[in-house]
């Protein structure tokens, strides 16, 4: 039995038993979120414009051309995508299934605390919102709380262990360091995201790449004969992930239409910092977490670049990259910011692929 808000149109209508699938479920979803937000879009950008005087501020350190071509852009429409993720995740998943409920709030809790940190820049103007301690601390209470939780939420022979995506036989057990390291994969894939959002759409469509690849995943790993076809370790209940990712691929969608370049308005911390973290705790809930730093390899040297620069910066006083993150040392290069924007969705495809194929290796 499932249950969520459209469930009785199937339990009085033959014609609507459809929406006991997860498949078709999904699908809906996905278009559900799409329409949410395309429909909302405009309405939501003309109320950012109007309380946001001037829009985002823009760093004086980045790329010079920002300045002009950025400036008055406003920012948080991260709750374009929320609104639509979960009106979609509601309207169509299984209410009564924990891990919906988990990576939700994993989703709004970093959710609340970008749009903290986007309310900040923006009242105060200037870049500096909620400090990095502040947000590391927030973000360690949410990942753990989770990370917890969805240890509760899975089989006991699971629960504590951290699968390997080629070496299929093979879990490492890690005892009550295993929702450390859950904690640690969804922060990181939080400001991953966050770092990579600096160009118009660039951040989007690698996420909607991740989110395609994690709806399969947890479709497969939710459903235990193609689990045990793959030779992946089946979580039950877990399949009804594949509708939360596929209503999170159609808001990044319906945002897109509207962040596309030039972009109306930017995702913000209210969307960077959700988003990765909402891939970050399904890829705990699937027992993924190693398949996602490949999936999401294009996050992960973003991350890098920027921890690079830092550390030889402070040794050495000189510098590896132009700019960090990495996207901002292609700009200084003279590269169009098009240009970089859909080689490193090329980028993000080719990973995404690469992380497709570990389901079958042997």
């Amino acid at each position: 039995m499932i249950f969520h808000l459209l469930a009785p149109l199937s339990d009085n209508f033959a014609l609507f038993n459809v929406v006991r699938y997860v498949t078709f479920r999904a699908g809906a979803a996905c278009i559900t979120a799409l329409i949410i937000a395309l429909f909302f879009g405009p309405m939501l950008i003309r109320w950012l414009r109007a309380k946001q005087n001037g829009g985002q501020p823009i760093r004086e350190d980045g790329p010079a051309s920002h300045l002009l071509t950025k400036k008055g852009t406003p920012t948080m429409g991260g709750m374009l995508i929320l609104l639509a993720l979960t009106g979609s995740t509601l309207l169509w998943a299984d209410l009564r299934n924990g891990f919906v409920w988990c990576v939700l709030m994993v989703t709004l809790g970093y959710g609340a605390l970008g749009f903290a940190d986007d309310w900040l820049k923006v009242t105060k103007r200037n870049t500096k919102g909620v400090s990095g301690k502040q947000k590391l601390i927030a973000q360690a209470v949410i990942g753990l709380l989770a990370a917890v939780w969805l240890t509760f939420l899975m089989p006991e022979a699971l629960a504590d262990k951290l699968a390997l995506p080629v070496f299929k036989e093979l879990l490492i057990p890690l005892g009550f360091a295993f929702p450390i390291l859950a904690m640690l994969v969804m922060m990181g894939a939080s400001n991953a995201v966050n770092l990579t959002d600096g160009l118009d759409g660039l951040a989007i469509v690698p996420v909607m790449i991740a989110a395609g690849v994690f709806a399969l995943i947890a479709y497969l790993v939710g459903n235990r004969i193609f689990a045990d076809h793959l030779q992946l370790h089946a979580v039950a209940g877990s399949g009804e992930l594949a509708v939360f990712c596929s209503a999170l691929i159609g808001a990044s969608l319906g945002f897109l239409w509207f962040n596309a370049p030039p972009a109306a308005v930017f995702m913000g911390d209210t969307g960077s910092l959700a988003l990765g973290g909402a891939l970050g705790a399904v890829a705990v809930a699937t027992k993924h977490e190693i398949v996602l730093a490949i999936v999401g390899g294009l996050f992960v040297v973003e991350t890098l670049s920027v921890i690079i620069q830092v550390f030889w910066f402070k040794r050495t006083g000189q510098r590896v990259f132009l700019m960090a993150p990495l996207h901002h040392h292609f700009e200084k290069k003279g590269w169009a910011e098009p240009t970089i924007v859909i080689r490193f969705w090329i980028i993000a495809m080719i990973l995404g692929l690469i992380g497709l194929s570990t389901l079958k290796l042997r």
